[in-house]
């Protein structure tokens, strides 16, 4: 008899399994449109793919230092120069597998077990499952339209007074609506967490993806933060399972010594990929304008179908719907989807446990004709209900 942890206990990723059905429809002989998981539809950038070739003809791929290559981390710190006019040196930069394995290095870093942290909902809900696992308590904070659905001071300070938090996660731009925090609120939300003695870890992952909105890094306001960043998302390199974080210079030993244990190394061929990704601008900058194409497709189709409750959609690759006048039950409404019309969206309810229920999440990370072809089909499959 198998004995399971109750850490182990944590809610499925229920976008994933609408994936894992819409594929299996497919295989089927179903035409399927996929709006449900946040995946470029683009293939990884032909120059790093061509220097991945080149590494691998060169012969031996083996371990590299835990924080990753000297290369990649004075790299990133240049992108910083570049990119945010920041001076990040190398040393603070951990080469991560993914943004997923850096978020384990900064709760493990930051918090002990019964610790309690804040994520603003709605949200990405690793963060809340990779928490539970850990031993942390999870405080759920619902933004609301009056804050245009991003966390603030007083909201900060109104949950810190009922019991205090030693951590917060914000990610601009948010999954699942994109929207973005400003400037001058990111700069407000660290003041405040600098006040109160909270611990706040950055989720910049969808930095690149962003329509015409004001962005900075939160390390333009702090050092002592965690910010977290991915080349899965801008550059086009989901399975290639690379990621970093920024950590301040009193951590480093400290997160250091848990790679070391948990990963021992980042994939040394990633590292190389990496290392060429901020020379595919111009690619990716061509991928990104099919991004934005896809958006303006859906904000101007989806009110004309019925589906005009929508949140602010800054950056990333997601639209956020309410549809809580045809539904309160939204995987039930995404599996009727997908079988009757042959389109997979993200139910709300991964990203909200309160009141995602009556929400979707639709990805245009795919083809212009893809989400065309999806959002008449959902017009259609709407009209005939």
């Amino acid at each position: 008899m198998t004995f399971l942890s109750q850490r182990s206990a944590v809610e499925p990723f229920r976008a994933m399994d609408v994936m894992a059905d819409a594929f299996k429809l497919q295989r089927e002989g179903r035409s399927i449109i996929h709006l449900a998981v946040g995946e470029p539809g683009a293939p990884t950038p032909t120059v790093v793919r061509e220097a991945a070739t080149i590494a691998l003809e060169s012969g031996r791929i083996g371990y590299t230092e835990a924080l990753g290559t000297p290369a990649l981390r004075a790299r990133i710190s240049r992108y910083y120069r570049e990119i945010h006019d920041l001076d990040i040196p190398a040393g603070r930069i951990v080469v991560t597998t993914g943004s997923s394995a850096a978020f384990n290095l900064a709760f493990l870093t930051l918090f002990d077990v019964g610790d309690r942290v804040g994520l603003p909902t709605p949200g990405y809900p690793a963060y809340r499952n990779i928490l539970k696992a850990l031993g942390l308590e999870v405080v759920e904070i619902p933004t609301t339209a009056a804050t245009r659905w991003t966390m603030t001071p007083d909201m900060l300070a109104d949950v810190q007074s009922e019991k205090p938090l030693k951590g917060l996660i914000v990610a601009s731009p948010n999954n699942p609506n994109g929207t973005m925090v400003a400037p001058d609120d990111l700069q407000a939300l660290v003041g405040a967490c600098g006040d109160l003695g909270i611990r706040l870890i950055m989720d910049e992952i969808y930095h690149g993806l962003v329509y015409g909105f004001p962005t900075k890094s939160v390390l333009a306001f702090s050092d002592d933060v965690i910010v977290i960043n991915s080349f899965s998302k801008y550059y086009c390199m989901t399975g290639w399972r690379i990621g970093w974080m920024v950590v301040p210079p009193d951590v480093t030993r400290t997160v250091e010594c848990l790679a070391q244990n948990i990963a021992l190394s980042v994939n040394a061929l990633s590292q190389v990929a990496g290392v060429a990704a901020f020379d595919a601008t111009a690619e990716l900058e061509a991928v990104k304008a099919g991004y934005a194409l896809n958006r303006d497709i859906l904000l101007r189709r989806l009110p004309e179908i019925g589906l005009g409750k929508l949140h602010p959609a800054d950056g990333a690759f997601y639209i956020y719907a309410d549809v809580d006048h045809l539904t309160n039950d939204s995987m039930g409404f995404a599996r009727r989807l997908l079988d009757e019309a042959g389109v997979a969206v993200a139910p709300g309810v991964d990203f909200d446990s309160r009141r995602g229920g009556t929400h979707i999440r639709l990805s245009f990370a795919g083809k212009n004709e893809d989400v065309a072809e999806g959002i008449g089909r959902i017009g259609s499959w709407l009209n005939k209900g």
